[in-house]
Parts: structure tokens; C-alpha cells; sequence
């Protein structure tokens, strides 16, 4: 008896480390197109990354040196990544930290950014996600960028 709740326990243990993985690795591979579509100036397959309510929004120094937050539209943004050309565009991330609640993710991705083989800057980003029925989605972006400090 002891050995069948040791199975059963090893069982139920293993099953959901095996639930919380996929589901990581499918928030993952949501962020990951992202900035494959990016560098590949793909506008239809990034358009397919983020809910219909995303949010974009950078926090950066206004020219007082003042901290604000910068609000893109997401047309405007799908719009600056088609016309530029293959590889334009690299963002080298590192996923940090990712949470999962059910339907909801958070990830923190440090990164560096690359413009036509220069680097650019470098930064955090911040994603929510959110699971709808087509998969999972980013619904809320926010990063932060500087020049300095990018080890």
C-alpha cells in the first residue's frame, strides 16, 4: 500500500513538473517568434504574437532627465518592422524569470538590442501573457533601455 501512494505521489509530482514545463516552453516559444518575426521584418507573423488589446510602452529619459513612459501603438510598431530589411532588427534575449498562474505568464527577459549588426542598446523586458482560446499571447510590454551597463 505504502508503495502505491509513493507511485501515485511520484506520479502526481512528475506529471505537473511536466504541465509547468510545457507550459513555460510554450510562453517561451510565443516571445521567441516575436523576435524571429522581428528579424525576419515579418508583420503578419508578429502580429500573430499579441492579443488584440496589447499594450506597448518603454520606460525611457526625457530630455530633462526625467524618467517617463512611452506609449506605442502596435500598428506603429508592426509598421517600423516591416520596412526594414532581414536582420535589422536582432534582440538577443535571456529569459530570467517566468510565473505562470493558469491563464496568465509573466516573463523578465534581460536583453541586448542590435541595429544592423551595432549594437543599439540594452535593457529588461517585461511581458504579460495571457492563454485565449487560439493559444498563449502577449497582451502587455514594457521595457527599459540604456547604452550603459550591458555586460
Amino acid at each position: 500500500m505504502k508503495r502505491i501512494l509513493c507511485l501515485t505521489f511520484a506520479f502526481f509530482v512528475f506529471h505537473n513538473i511536466g504541465l509547468a514545463q510545457n507550459a513555460e516552453d510554450s510562453v517561451k516559444n510565443v516571445i521567441n517568434s516575436m523576435f524571429t518575426a522581428m528579424r525576419n521584418a515579418d508583420s503578419n507573423s508578429l502580429k500573430s504574437v499579441f492579443s488584440d488589446g496589447v499594450i506597448l510602452q518603454t520606460i525611457a529619459t526625457s530630455k530633462d532627465g526625467d524618467q517617463i513612459v512611452r506609449t506605442q501603438k502596435i500598428e506603429s510598431f508592426i509598421q517600423s518592422i516591416s520596412l526594414l530589411s532581414v536582420n535589422d532588427a536582432d534582440e538577443q534575449i535571456k529569459f530570467e524569470t517566468i510565473k505562470i498562474d493558469g491563464p496568465m505568464a509573466i516573463v523578465w527577459t534581460p536583453y541586448k538590442f542590435y541595429y544592423k549588426g551595432n549594437f543599439s542598446h540594452c535593457g529588461v523586458n517585461v511581458f504579460q501573457l495571457v492563454r485565449l482560446k487560439e493559444g498563449w499571447k502577449i497582451n502587455y510590454l514594457i521595457d527599459t533601455r540604456r547604452k550603459q551597463h550591458c555586460e
